[in-house]
């Protein structure tokens, strides 16, 4: 599909569109499975779906980390570029993304202020590309933990883009699982991949991103942090649910002459 026609259709979508699908190629096998189930469920909830996962894993905790299968030649096929949290201020980066002439979604670094991503996308769209995107995952609070501040998703808006919320990277620990025989590894509060959701769609974004799993427990990137497949419908539902009685995407008329009896 010609990236300015899924674009549009992407800002158009109604309640929000979803980004879903399990953190890293583990064979083809289990990505077309993964693909064939998450679409299945999508199409009969009514949202639109953008199957997304990672072909490398370069940012591990671990050297001796899963990588992902490095073989694949994504960039011919692929419908979007995403831009790692920790990059989204890497100018010759989303340069050298944004000429590719596909849709650019770029992660909020946990670092970052929401105010940054504004001249994110503008290096997309200065470089000629107007497809971006921009992510909210999370925000460092100390040492091994992430806080998800909901502020965010307005303030986000500035940036004259569709917003996406992360909901299930936001909730990482990260370098906060001790591995047996020593060594660390990213835990994750999984088990609040649903109050995260909520708390997005009720505030109005443009699209959900999160990982899905069939088998959570034995995932070999991110496990703590994928939401299981069997569960997904089920969230799916009541997200649209609540998108559908919300006004986030309206802005709030505030008035602020005095009040007369």
């Amino acid at each position: 599909m010609n990236p300015t026609t899924l674009y549009d259709q992407l800002k158009a979508a109604e309640p929000f569109f979803v980004m879903a699908g399990p953190n890293v190629i583990e064979s083809e096998e289990h990505i077309m499975r993964m693909a064939k189930h998450i679409k299945a469920i999508t199409s009969k909830v009514g949202v639109p779906l953008l199957f997304k996962s990672s072909f490398d894993k370069a940012n591990r905790t671990s050297s001796k980390s899963f990588r992902g299968q490095l073989w694949l030649k994504v960039g011919k096929v692929a419908d979007i570029i995403q831009i790692p949290a920790f990059l989204c201020r890497q100018t010759d980066l989303l340069v050298a993304a944004a000429k590719t002439g596909r849709i650019i979604n770029i992660k909020k670094g946990q670092f970052c202020a929401p105010s940054v991503m504004s001249n994110s996308a503008e290096k997309v769209r200065l470089a000629g590309n107007q497809n971006v995107m921009v992510c909210e995952r999370g925000t460092m609070f100390g040492y091994n933990d992430l806080i998800v501040d909901p502020r965010n998703l307005e303030w986000m808006r500035d940036a004259n883009c569709p917003v996406v919320a992360d909901v299930t990277h936001s909730l990482q620990q990260p370098a906060g699982k001790q591995l047996e025989g020593g060594g660390v590894a990213s835990g994750g509060l999984r088990e609040l991949i649903p109050c995260i959701a909520r708390t997005a769609v009720a505030v109005g974004v443009d699209g959900i991103f999160m990982e899905v799993h069939d088998d959570p427990q034995s995932a070999p990137v991110d496990g703590p942090t994928q939401w299981p497949l069997r569960h997904l419908e089920e969230l799916l539902v009541e997200l649209v649910d609540i998108a559908k009685v919300s006004k986030g995407k309206q802005s709030f008329a505030i008035d602020l002459t005095p009040f007369c009896d």
